[in-house]
């Protein structure tokens, strides 16, 4: 079985885990009442999307 021969430090473990974190979801703001939202979805506040009105209130 493998093993280390020497113990990772500190820093080289922190270097290589430098690469795990979220990733923020893209937001972007509505054309019609220009609340945020997410990309590429219906708005949540009026119901529009691409300047049409999807969802009637």
């Amino acid at each position: 079985m493998a093993v280390p021969k020497r113990r990772t430090s500190k820093t080289a473990k922190r270097l290589r885990r430098t690469h795990y974190k979220l990733q923020v979801p893209g937001m972007t703001t509505c054309d019609n009442c220009g609340e945020i939202k997410l990309a590429h979805r219906i708005c949540k506040s009026c119901g529009h999307y691409k300047g049409k009105e999807v969802v009637g209130e």
